[in-house]
């Protein structure tokens, strides 16, 4: 498999429109931010796949596996950098120790990484006015995609937070971030994730793995396996035209009647009203 570098701090491509993807599957020594400026398709990373559409912005971190199957014809915007280049930032020295932890920690999924809708028009504007700087190069143009380069960040880091326990953060033990991202990675196969299971593979004691997730995330195992999953939901009901059945079937609930009382118990809506109201919140205003 091929294995692309980059030898600048950052970079930015703007793809030709594309039928078909021209690369297969591939890794990076880099971060890759892929923003969906048209087209649709499906976008793989790690083996797991979900379906693209414009404003769609994507998080690819160093060795993650990618590619696209691409629908119709698509056009996207890349914006690659290194981790030398978040330590350049200007950004504040706390908010930029924050983005390494949070862009090196989080498990990165093949949906989009903005949740929130407000968040994703912003995005949207940005990622437009960098392909008009990077095209058209007037004054201060690489100063401009700087500042528009570490607000996306900055964009980025709020909503994969909101996927992280609130207790986690960059001094919190190297073994409780690979249970983490353990979970992360097998929330689809429940025998993986029973507390049988990661007591084996991390060589604890069930008794102590309790105390221990709770110690260091502030929550049960149990309960960061719930809310990580409906963010999960979330993600799909945004971004993607699955149908419920789908979406209980990919990330191991029963049935759809149990993802329906357990969403509704913790969000006050139901699945199909969610996607109803997000939709309708990125709808133009007259």
């Amino acid at each position: 498999m091929v294995k692309s570098h980059l030898y600048e701090p950052f970079e930015i491509a703007v793809s030709e429109p594309m039928d078909e993807c021209p690369r297969p599957i591939h890794s990076h020594s880099f971060f890759e931010l892929i923003y969906v400026v048209s087209g649709t398709g499906k976008h793989f990373v790690n083996e797991s796949g979900l379906e693209y559409a414009p404003g769609n912005l994507f998080l690819i971190a160093p060795d993650d596996t990618h590619h696209f199957d691409i629908q119709e014809q698509t056009t996207l915007l890349f914006v690659r950098f290194n981790e030398s280049y978040v330590g350049s930032s200007k950004v504040q020295e706390r908010s930029r120790q924050r983005i390494t932890y949070i862009l090196k920690n989080a498990n990165h999924q093949a949906g989009c990484l903005l949740r929130y809708a407000g968040d994703q028009v912003v995005a949207r504007s940005i990622m437009e006015a960098v392909m008009r700087e990077h095209e058209e190069r007037g004054f201060y143009h690489q100063e401009l995609l700087l500042q528009f380069i570490d607000t996306v960040l900055m964009l980025i880091v709020r909503n994969i937070t909101t996927l992280l326990p609130e207790k986690v953060n960059e001094n919190t033990e190297e073994k409780a971030l690979e249970i983490l991202q353990y979970v992360q990675t097998n929330i689809a196969s429940p025998d993986k994730i029973r507390a049988k299971a990661i007591s084996r593979q991390f060589g604890i004691s069930e008794h102590y793995l309790g105390r221990y997730f709770k110690k260091h995330t502030n929550e049960t195992l149990q309960e960061y396996i719930i809310h990580y999953k409906l963010r999960m939901v979330e993600s799909r009901l945004l971004h993607s035209n699955m149908r419920m059945n789908e979406i209980a079937d990919g990330l191991g609930f029963t049935d759809k009647s149990h993802l329906n009382r357990l969403f509704k118990k913790y969000n006050g809506v139901s699945p199909a009203q969610y996607r109803k109201q997000q939709q309708q919140m990125l709808l133009p205003k007259s």
